[in-house]
Parts: C-alpha cells; structure tokens; sequence
C-alpha cells in the first residue's frame, strides 16, 4: 500500500471513530434521557431501555448482528467491513458512556428534589431525580451532534446499518422507492414513543431531530460549496463562449438543437459554477445578449477537473 493510499486509509479510519464516539454522546446524553426515537435501531432501543431498563448498546447490538446477518443473506455482502467496524464501535462507545456516565441528560433547566411534583411537569432522569427539561434546545443540539456523526461515519465510507436494512430488504420486494422506506421505517420507530410513553410532543421532537441530523449529514458529506450547473440559449454563443473560457477560466460544452417553435437552429451552452462565478456570469450575458434564455439548476455534488476529486476506487 502507497503512502497516500494509507494516509486515506488512517484518515477514514479516525472520521469512524470519531462518528461512532460523536453518536454514542448523542444518543446517551441527549436523545434517551428526553425519551426521543429519532429512528434506527438505538431509536428503539432507547424505548424499550426506558420501559424495560437494560442498556441501550444491548439493546441495539441484539438487533444490528442479526440485521446485518439477513441483510448479507438476502441482498448480498454490500455491507462493507467499515460498516460492520461502525456498528461495533458504536455498540463499544455507548456501551462505555452509559456504564460510566449513566443516562442524565446534559441539557435541562434544573435539577427538581421534590419526588412529589407532578411529572406533567417534570422529565424522569433514570438515575433517579427530576430535571425540568429543555425540549428545544435539547433537540437542537442532539440533531447537530447526530447529524455530525453520521456524516463523519459516511464519510469513513461506511453506512449507518439498523433499520436502513429492513428499508433495502422491503425495497427489494416491493420496488418502493428506498427513501420513501426508509422514511416509514423511521417514522414507525419515532411513533413508539407516543404509544410508550404517550406525549405527543415526543415523536414531533424525534422528527425534528431526523430533519436537522439530515440537513448537518449533507453540510458535513457535501460541504459548504454551492454549485449551479446553468443551460444559456444564446444568439451571441461566441462572445458568452469567450467571456466563460477567458474571464471565469471555467470550461463548458456546447450543443445544437432546435428551436420548437420556428424550427430555427440554436446552440446551447452547458456550464457549472459555484455561487460566485454564476452572477458574473448572469450580469455579463445581461449585457452581451439580453434576450438569452437561461436556466440555472442546483447542483448538489460536481465531480472533475476544477471541481472535487473523482474519489478513487478500492485497488
């Protein structure tokens, strides 16, 4: 193995570790003392370690291992060996956390001694006291910690397991789409805890913490970057040709097509940009031809020269 292959290698290595060290903080300290579910198989297991206590790593690793055994059964060996070091890590980091620190929450407005006041008002700590939780501010937080994780755990090059592997297993036999199972899954997680514990506020802040945790997942995989990919219809296609190739240094590809309503010929340039170099672009094309037709799309990911690194296979 090359020096830089094995840089790569340490450095996905220690993004896992550090995901599944960020997940277990997550879970133990913010997500179970709130009696959240905020989907996957440590979601459920926090419910049935407030009805049944008995450590929530137990809980999860007691289904993971036999999920990733029927997933590699079903649909193949598609779950790498980082997937599996994932879920063992995981299982290690909350295993220690909640045999050392327990399961008080990190985020409240107070601790409450009085065992008498009623619990509408007050959140139970397993440990055996009262705080008045902080539900918003608890769930905010517990959303970016996970979100943080996961998306250092993808970017290891490994997956999150649990329940996305009943999704890919339904999506094999139903042929509905896999985001849409997963999404289901999840919520049928989430909703556990209203029939448990029956507050309705709990599986409304499990949901908010699976929104946040996906929007912070894409901040960490995908960056800050924002990139357009722009389509210009253009009579002047030499002078807009220029000004990309010579004032933004970017490269582009035309194509000919034709118009639907004349049938007249045209040429179309393709290009991508990030933020900044598309309103140099739009302000230039305001000048050059201002009865060009342009259409801008989002681009979530460009790979390429000029762009991110194509990533490189397994040699």
């Amino acid at each position: 193995m090359d020096s830089t292959k094995f840089r790569s290698e340490l450095v996905s290595y220690l993004l896992l570790i550090a995901g599944s060290a960020l997940f277990a903080i997550g879970d133990v300290m913010f997500v179970n003392p709130y009696n959240l579910a905020p989907g996957g198989t440590y979601g459920l297991s926090n419910v049935l370690n407030t009805l049944w206590p008995w450590k929530i790593s137990l809980y999860a690793i007691c289904m993971d291992i036999p999920l990733l055994l029927i997933g590699t059964w079903i649909l193949g060996p598609r779950f790498g060996v980082k997937t599996v070091i994932s879920t063992i890590l995981i299982f290690l980091f909350t295993f220690l956390l909640e045999s050392t620190y327990g399961y008080a929450p990190l985020i409240h407005d107070g601790e409450i001694l009085n065992e008498e006041i009623s619990d509408a008002l007050v959140a139970i700590n397993q440990q055996g006291g009262y705080f008045m939780p902080d539900y918003i501010l608890n769930t905010i937080v517990a959303g970016l910690i996970y979100g943080v994780a996961i998306g250092l755990i993808f970017k290891a090059g490994a997956t999150s397991g649990g329940s996305d592997i009943i999704s890919m297993i339904l999506h094999k036999y139903t042929k509905i789409s896999l985001g849409t199972l997963v999404l289901i899954v999840d919520s049928c997680i989430t909703l556990t805890t209203l029939v448990a514990f029956g507050d309705i506020r709990l599986p409304i802040y499990s949901i908010i913490v699976i929104y946040i945790e996906s929007k912070v997942i894409d901040l960490v995989v995908e960056g800050t970057k924002s990139y357009k990919t722009v389509f210009i219809i253009t009579n002047e296609i030499e002078e807009v040709r220029d000004y990309i190739l010579n004032d933004l240094h970017r490269g582009g590809t035309c194509f000919a097509g034709t118009g639907l309503y004349q049938g007249a010929e045209r040429k179309m340039i393709y290009v991508s940009l990030d933020r900044a170099d598309l309103v140099k672009l739009k302000a230039s094309i305001h000048h050059l031809d201002p009865m060009a037709f342009v259409n801008v799309i989002d681009s979530t990911e460009i790979l390429g020269l000029g762009f991110k690194a194509l990533p490189k296979g397994d040699e």
